[in-house]
């Protein structure tokens, strides 16, 4: 029996539902052709994103090219913005994670939302504009490790992209949202996701994606804005078949990274991970781009590359030329990355004296717990300095070397004991955007305290399956005990904080503690402001030069996505949304805390100064908590306990405690009920609202050890710990 280790939370979060759709198709290539002169409006599209303009829009989800996410106006700062009402809302679809940032651009507000939905207001009234649904198939969340978000949209002269869960990067006409082409960017046999933003450059849409908790092999790919057809691609990883792709990275791989690699392991198996699921940025001064690359598949070194070599380019930056995807620099910032320590975190341009000589730099900080300085031109890490406290996976880094001084315990595989990383796999800061005031010249980091547990030690159940996260590690052997006190260390353990972060002297300049992780991204100011909303429902602004807090206004519902700010008729506005979602509220289970008795409210909010518009009353939603009678022997049980360590928890929570977001399996209606239970867990009876068939990795004995494992978590965590783990309503 492999030893059981218990951390504060669980990995990220991922929903347990199987793609069903069985075409494939590919992308019409166009690598040759020339960038398409610009008309008009796509001038006007590029120079506002280039300088940001003078803050009446908001043109891209970070602002402008440089993603700083600071807008220069003032009308709401430091003196003021305690004014601050609501000017409008509106209630959006679906009690999924709303992760995407407000776009707006000559008075029209533009948002994407969960199942990569559209929708455009009159920013100034509310007044809804149009919406648009690529109608994804339900039965594609099975892929979607973290959710079914969408971290927001890109404007370009007369169109609007988004990328869509089931691999579409869809074109639209952004006046009537009506879709002008759509370009199938992965084979959808794959488990891949798009959950990210694109980025328009030169004419070129840029987009990667995600998966590679299941399995595939990363890339990013530039399209023409006008046909959808491909440009360029760039791999991130080698080919596991040892083949040229006929992609922009094809000498790269083979020269630099391919060495990197075993010439055996698993991700022969896997593609190796290392998807682009989110920060791609473009420089402007030096026209390159920047890729944030993500973990490993799977996350065990010693499975993935039989612990050989640092696996480039996996946990890296990589630099590229902009107009043909080619390789230029990269700097790894987790070698041999095991963790899931990823790089996709959102990446900052600005400029910073280096060795008394002005440097274009960029800013980083990823899930790993330290931040960086990367001189931009060369690739040469400047600064790595840790933004939390407690990291134990390493001490520091060699700025010589660039290489981190590791703890030998943290490498699990080598060591056969188990490890709890801090931080873990949810990171120190996750995808939540930070952002940089040139005038304090600080960066303001959505940090976390979030401890994870490795073990090598796996079972046969643990092994890759066609289903479920494929991770190297145990996930059943790390669930909490059956201990009320480990559950409230769990809670304990488990917290948030807004970093705000000094590049300059390399160091947290200050902060702010919260009572729980998973909150919001940020957004400042001209006006002394940074803006950050909570998980537990509070809406806040602090002074950005002393942390000091202006404002907290009660919205109701969780908020993890960053606001935006613009002017129209004169008037300036903040923008943003409220949801509980993502990796955490999916797999967090009790270390959810507080945040779990929040609401789960899907919005849009909108304010202004002498605001006077209220929401409505919050719901007030009890959930009944009669569990069954218990069934089933200790054997059948501890089966039940095991699979669903392997494929419920990350969605559905450790030891069975939902967080308000999924349903609460503890209080299902089909708990008591055997053919019910069956009918959605191996039936399919709900794919069609996530939950898909565990049919090909389940038999009916399965199925009913589960139904065993949750009545006895109901019945358990009913009487050991009634207050902390009651059920909260959807």
């Amino acid at each position: 029996m492999a030893k059981r280790v218990w951390s504060a939370a669980l990995l990220g979060g991922a929903a347990l539902i199987l793609a069903g759709c069985n075409a494939s198709t590919t992308d019409d290539s166009d690598a040759t052709s020339s960038v398409s002169t610009l008309d008009p409006a796509e001038q006007a599209s590029e120079a506002l994103l280039k300088t940001g303009g003078n803050g009446d829009d908001w043109a891209g989800i970070g602002y402008g090219y440089d993603e700083q996410r600071f807008s220069p106006l003032t009308d709401i700062n430091d003196k003021n913005v305690g004014e601050l009402g609501i000017a409008w809302y509106a209630d959006l679809d679906d009690a999924r994670g709303q992760e995407a940032t407000p776009v707006v651009v000559d008075g029209v507000l533009y948002v994407s939302h969960a199942w990569s939905k559209v929708d455009a207001w009159d920013a100034a009234t509310g007044k809804k504009l149009w919406a648009f649904d690529p109608q994804v198939p339900g039965d594609r969340a099975v892929n979607a490790c973290c959710d079914v978000v969408n971290r927001g949209v890109a404007l370009w002269g007369d169109k609007l992209f988004v990328g869509t869960i089931d691999g579409r990067l869809i074109a639209l006409d952004k006046k009537t949202g009506k879709e002008l082409w759509s370009t199938q960017t992965f084979d959808v046999r794959q488990p891949y996701t798009i959950t990210g933003a694109p980025r328009v450059v030169k004419d070129m849409v840029l987009i990667g994606n995600g998966g590679a908790e299941f399995g595939v092999r990363g890339y990013v790919t530039a399209y023409d804005a006008d046909t959808g057809k491909q440009k360029w691609r760039f791999y991130t990883v080698p080919n596991p078949n040892g083949r040229p792709d006929n992609a922009a990275s094809d000498d790269i791989l083979a020269s630099k990274a391919a060495p990197t690699w075993s010439d055996e392991g698993e991700w022969k198996t896997s593609g190796g991970g290392g998807t682009v699921w989110d920060a791609i940025v473009y420089d402007k001064d030096l026209d390159q781009i920047y890729l944030g690359v993500g973990n490993g598949n799977p996350w065990n070194h010693g499975t993935r590359s039989n612990g050989v070599g640092d696996n480039l380019f996996l946990s890296s930056i990589v630099a590229l030329d902009a107009n043909t995807g080619a390789y230029k620099w990269h700097y790894q910032e987790t070698p041999a990355e095991t963790w899931d320590y990823t790089a996709t975190q959102p990446i900052i341009l600005a400029e910073q004296q280096v060795d008394g000589r002005p440097t274009k730099v960029l800013y980083h900080a990823p899930k790993n717990g330290f931040f960086f300085t990367i001189d931009r031109t060369t690739g040469k890490l400047v600064g790595a300095e840790p933004f939390v406290d407690g990291i134990n996976w390493a001490t520091g880094y060699d700025l010589k070397t660039g290489r981190p001084i590791e703890n030998p315990e943290a490498r699990y595989y080598k060591t056969g004991k188990p490890f709890i990383a801090i931080p873990g796999a949810l990171g120190a800061h996750n995808w939540h955007p930070m952002s940089f005031n040139p005038a304090t010249g600080l960066v303001y980091i959505p940090a976390q305290q979030v401890p994870q547990g490795y073990l090598q030690d796996m079972t046969e159940l643990d092994k890759r399956k066609v289903l479920g996260f494929n991770v190297g590690t145990s996930l059943s052997g790390t669930m909490l005990p059956d201990d009320a006190a480990a559950f409230k260390a769990a809670i304990a353990a488990t917290t948030g904080r807004l970093v705000a972060f000094d590049p300059r002297a390399g160091k947290v300049a200050w902060s702010v503690d919260y009572p729980a992780a998973w909150n919001g991204g940020t957004m400042t100011t001209a006006g002394n402001l940074v803006f950050q909303g909570t998980s537990l429902g509070r809406f806040r602004a602090y002074a950005a030069d002393t942390g000091k807090q202006l404002l907290d206004l009660d919205m109701q519902s969780g908020i993890v996505g960053a606001p935006s700010t613009f002017r129209v008729g004169g008037v300036q506005y903040v923008a943003f949304m409220t949801s509980k979602g993502g990796a955490f509220p999916l797999a967090g289970g009790i270390a959810g805390g507080a945040a779990r008795k929040v609401p789960n409210i899907p919005r849009l909010v909108v304010l202004k100064l002498g605001g006077t518009v209220e929401l409505p009353p919050a719901p007030t939603t009890k959930l009944a908590w009669n569990p069954p009678a218990p069934i089933g022997t200790g054997e059948q049980i501890a089966a039940g306990k095991a699979h669903f360590g392997r494929y419920c928890q990350v969605c559905h929570g450790d030891s069975a405690i939902g967080n308000g977001f999924t349903p609460d399996l503890r209080v299902s209606g089909t708990l008591g009920n055997a053919d019910a239970w069956k009918s959605v867990l191996l039936d399919g009876a709900l794919k069609d609202r996530g939950m898909v068939s565990f049919a090909k990795v389940l038999t009916p004995a399965d199925a009913e050890a589960i139904r065993a494992y949750v009545i006895e978590r109901s019945n358990w965590t009913k009487k050991n710990l009634p207050e902390v783990s009651a059920p909260v309503g959807r």
